[in-house]
């Protein structure tokens, strides 16, 4: 388990983090670059060791009702590991569906489908504006800047498409 002071000192290795003190000694880290509503990263980093990271909109690791990860056995390598994916997260933005006045493309190419690999795990491809986002349930998994980079990177991973 990291301390107190190595947790800060590998939170204050991000220039994009912002730290803030907080109440009791506790400090939390924000992204204001953040695509999202959600701007803090770490939250309540407490002298005795306890602190949690955002972890909300990642896959794999275990988070409380607002999304956020206990990091107080972290070691470094799990920290940054987590922090980076936390900050990848929040520094990317997903639409729920196309901004006002914004169309989606008409052709017959441009709708969702369906992948599926011999495990049985299922991904969707969706576009969006003028990307193409790749999806795990709810969770993003990568996006494109086209269907046949799309296309590529699915086959390379042993998906075939299954609808659309």
């Amino acid at each position: 388990m990291l301390t107190f002071e190595q947790k800060l000192a590998i939170l204050d290795s991000y220039p994009e983090l912002e730290r803030r003190n907080v109440s009791l000694g506790r400090v939390n880290y924000h992204l204001e670059q953040s695509r999202h509503e959600k701007k803090t990263v770490a939250f309540h980093l407490h002298p005795n060791g306890n602190g949690f990271v955002y972890g909300g909109l990642l896959r794999g690791y275990e988070t409380d009702d607002k999304g956020m990860v206990n990091i107080r056995d972290y070691g470094e390598p799990e920290l940054r590991s987590l922090l980076e994916a936390s900050i990848a997260s929040l520094s990317m933005f997903i639409p729920e569906a196309p901004a006002p006045g914004k169309r989606k493309k008409k052709n017959a190419a441009a709708s969702e489908s369906l992948w599926t690999n011999h495990e049985g795990h299922t991904l969707s491809l969706k576009p969006e504006d003028d990307l193409w986002y790749l999806y795990a349930g709810l969770q993003l998994e990568m996006a494109f800047e086209t269907l046949e980079e799309a296309e590529e990177y699915l086959a390379e991973e042993g998906f075939a498409r299954t609808q659309g």
